[in-house]
């Protein structure tokens, strides 16, 4: 894990904090901030480090099956089970069983982790003892489950089993500083990986990535940089190519481009993204404060944002919070 960023520092120290206390942990991130790393960073750290880190994707668990892949099953459980197996859950003893996706559990499946949380107790599949598992639960999710409890998405019951311990990992436009660094890590290890020479960006096109507000985060990074060397014939890379791969304000809403007007603006890539960034974050961040009556604990809920960040923002655009309640 890289980072230099203050955002970054913070969650990373709340990660050495959690290897320590031996408890369910929910990490919560945008798609590719690296919510597996921080499980396995927590794991790693922890005096669990040498037992097993088992990572589950819960979205590719089918519903008939879940027991079966979680709990195992005995010989004779069903027509084809000649012998015995062990679940996900045994081959994590004194380890770590991390729950990737963990939004995307069905209500069954939710019902039936719900009732392993609650003592840590499980049968396997046409098994008679009950067994007690000594793994620790870990997981992750890319939408914020407060939200998808309070529309009745994901039960809260389950919710507080699993978050007994929290943390959230910054996007990378959140992240000061850290955007120019990766980017030359990325590099190198791309020349190492395919045993080429060292290439090194052009101030202008380290204004582009630094621009750019990363929707798909470190992940998106690291394709943009093996498309941009792959790209490049010579030791320089340039702005020109990155407009090939990265698409200008995709990210931002059709209405909020509508809204940004041309004329008279700096027509400069960089400022004019820039700019539409800016109006995008105020609009948000004003209709935000708008629904939550000037709530700042309230609106960072919602928006899955830190409230520490989420001041910062406000500060930053000049937004009065209590002007709103």
């Amino acid at each position: 894990m890289l980072g230099q960023s203050e955002a970054y520092g913070q969650m990373r120290a709340l990660l050495h904090r959690y290897a320590g206390c031996d408890v369910q942990v929910l990490i919560e991130g945008e798609t590719g901030t690296g919510k597996e790393l921080a499980a396995r960073e927590i794991h790693y750290l922890s005096e669990r480090s040498e037992r097993p880190f088992v990572p589950v994707n819960c979205g590719a668990l089918p519903d008939n099956l879940i027991e079966n892949e979680l709990f195992g099953h005995e010989r004779g459980a069903y027509t084809d089970a000649r012998s015995a197996q062990p679940g996900l859950i045994e081959h994590a003893s004194g380890g770590t069983l991390f729950l990737d996706e963990v939004d995307s559990l069905s209500s069954k499946a939710q019902v039936t982790l719900l009732r392993f949380l609650e003592n840590n107790e499980y049968r396997p599949v046409g098994g008679g003892a009950t067994r007690v598992s000594t793994a620790r639960v870990l997981a992750a999710s890319n939408a914020c489950l407060e939200a998808q409890a309070a529309a009745g998405l994901f039960r809260r019951d389950l919710l507080y089993r699993l978050n007994a311990l929290y943390v959230r990992l910054p996007p990378l436009r959140e992240r000061e500083g850290d955007i120019p660094m990766l980017a030359r890590h990325f590099l190198r290890q791309v020349a190492l990986r395919m045993e080429r020479p060292e290439k090194r960006w052009t101030e202008e096109a380290q204004r582009v990535l630094d621009a750019h507000s990363w929707p798909g985060n470190v992940r998106e990074l690291e394709n943009v940089v093996l498309r941009a060397y792959l790209g490049t014939e010579g030791a320089t890379i340039g702005a020109s190519i990155l407009h090939d791969f990265i698409a200008p304000a995709a990210d931002l809403a059709p209405a909020t481009l509508a809204g940004v007007s041309m004329a008279g603006a700096d027509l400069h890539f960089v400022s004019a993204k820039r700019n539409a960034m800016c109006a995008f974050e105020r609009s948000f961040l004003l209709d935000l404060m708008a629904r939550t009556a000037g709530n700042i604990s309230a609106a960072a809920r919602l928006s899955g944002t830190e409230r520490r960040q989420l001041g910062k923002l406000l500060k930053k655009h000049g937004i009065e919070a209590t002007a709103l309640r």
